[in-house]
């Protein structure tokens, strides 16, 4: 006796395709749905196992199970920064981006002042690159085009050319005779990456970094989103020109650590970002004494060091624990060339450390974050052309002051005025008269007021994180001459709709 199988006629190569695997097929289909229309709807027979193979029989109740299931799930990280971003400071920068000003093309568009962008002296960039194109690709020695440098593997944390290249651009960008040591450099893809290397390396999930405010508004994103780190915020006020103090952070610390949540160090801006003030050495030597007393960290974003233009002189932490006797290896530094060399889309930043365990754990790290080959290749021969840097760093800090100065003079024309600062891309404006209601809640509808009349786009300081409402940053070496009168017009539309108001 033969048992009929479905297609059994096309596995054995018998009967042809009609007999052999259609009407087997078609009984099969139709016997089992007379042994379903026989079952009683009121005692249904448990599913077999040879049933829950048959499309028919599974189609209802996969279907329910699916539905039962909900939505697809990400993780809690992703969610939560897939979130719209809430902070003013974003929200302005994508306003901006998606109505850009230009003179001609776009002349009702927003003017974006919340950015730190140097774009003044774009045209020596253009100028090098153009005339220096053929080095880059095939280096300065010159010889036959090779390729094995760019589209092999590299050093994940840099190779040592661009180290070194990297190192006599910071020695003569920082100044007063500090050098670098390449071996203690880590390069990253971006300052970025740079800063959140260093929290994975110095702190665990839940411990915090003392921040003095107002502070960058990044950082919390940097630094926290994906490390888990809490930054505590160590207020400064404008009766002290927004200036450190020890006792401020002292007390930051010890209200922290009765909350039982561990400090691992501090995060400083020098030049800080948003003021623009400079830390003075006796600063630095107290900030390092401190540290040693609590046992912490101490990291010192030092990006806007080669964009100082006033009487002040930098001094950067380097020079200081190099020449006193303090404990090097709780002192890291971040840098990178975004602002002081306008390469922002170049997204070459670096870690400088004392501490070898903390280069070998960063060095690793860089496996996420490193800088490409052929972005390598250019900038070595660019920070190798000496005669380059020296013009670009001159002619830079002489077009930031002069950009300083005119759009300063024109807000105080306006009845605006800035803190006393010579660094950095931006200025700290002082509009607490011109806020309806003293709070954040009268900040924020300022701002909403310039970025929607006025069509001008500022940092407001709660975004900062600054106690007193009413500051606001304005990056302005985004602009050219005739962009400030534009921006000063906008602003005059703007405060004198609210004096009229009332």
């Amino acid at each position: 006796m033969r048992l009929v199988v479905p297609l059994q006629g096309v596995a054995q190569g018998r009967g042809g395709l009609l007999l052999g695997s259609l009407i087997p097929c078609a009984l099969f289909y139709f016997l089992q749905l007379y042994l379903k229309r026989r079952r009683s709807p009121s005692d249904p027979s448990p599913p077999s196992s040879s049933s829950s193979n048959q499309p028919g029989m599974t189609r209802h109740s996969s279907l329910s199970n699916l539905l039962s299931r909900g939505p697809l799930r990400i993780s809690s990280l992703a969610t939560s920064i897939a979130k719209p971003d809430d902070s003013p400071y974003y929200m302005g920068l994508d306003r901006a981006s998606g109505d850009p000003y230009h003179r001609i093309a776009n002349p009702d568009g927003v003017i974006q002042l919340g950015l730190s962008e140097n774009r003044l002296c774009f045209d020596l960039i253009e100028k090098w690159t153009s005339e220096n194109l053929r080095d880059w690709v095939m280096g300065r020695e010159g010889g036959d085009l090779s390729i094995s440098g760019i589209a092999t593997y590299q050093p994940s944390d840099g190779t040592m050319k661009l180290k070194m290249a990297m190192a006599g651009f910071m020695s003569r960008v920082m100044g007063r005779d500090v050098s670098y040591e390449p071996s203690q450099m880590v390069l990253t893809a971006g300052v970025t990456p740079a800063i959140e290397t260093l929290c994975f390396c110095l702190a665990d999930h839940g411990n915090a970094f003392l921040v003095p405010t107002p502070y960058y508004p990044s950082f919390d994103r940097d630094m926290k989103w994906r490390t888990g780190v809490e930054l505590i915020p160590v207020h400064c006020r404008s009766k002290d020109n927004f200036v450190l103090s020890i006792s401020a952070l002292d007390q930051a610390f010890n209200q922290t650590r009765k909350r039982e949540t561990k400090i691992r160090g501090i995060l400083l801006s020098n030049p800080a970002n948003p003021v623009g003030n400079l830390l003075s050495r006796k600063m630095l030597e107290a900030l390092l004494k401190f540290a040693e007393e609590k046992n912490i960290h101490i990291v010192s974003d030092e990006i806007f060091a080669g964009s100082i233009y006033g009487e002040k002189e930098f001094v950067s932490i380097a020079e200081i624990v190099g020449s006193e006797d303090f404990d090097k290896n709780r002192v890291h530094i971040v840098y990178g060339l975004s602002k002081d060399l306008f390469l922002p889309g170049v997204r070459v930043g670096m870690i400088y450390s004392f501490n070898e365990n903390v280069l070998a754990a960063a060095r690793k790290l860089t496996r996420f974050s490193s800088v490409s080959a052929p972005t390598q290749r250019l900038l070595v021969s660019m920070l190798s052309d000496t005669r380059f840097i020296v013009e670009y760093i001159q002619t830079n800090k002489k077009r930031i002051r002069d950009m300083r100065d005119l759009f300063v003079a024109g807000l105080e024309e306006l009845g605006i005025k800035c803190t006393d600062s010579r660094s950095s891309l931006y200025c700290w404006a002082d509009m607490r008269n011109l806020i309806p209601t003293y709070g954040e809640k009268g900040e924020l509808e300022l701002w909403e007021k310039l970025l929607n009349v006025g069509k001008i786009n500022l940092t407001p300081g709660s975004a900062c994180h600054c106690i007193e409402p009413g500051w606001f940053r304005c990056c302005f070496t985004t602009l050219d001459k005739d962009d400030v009168r534009v921006v000063m017009g906008r602003i005059r539309k703007v405060v004198g709709s609210h004096t009229s108001c009332g």
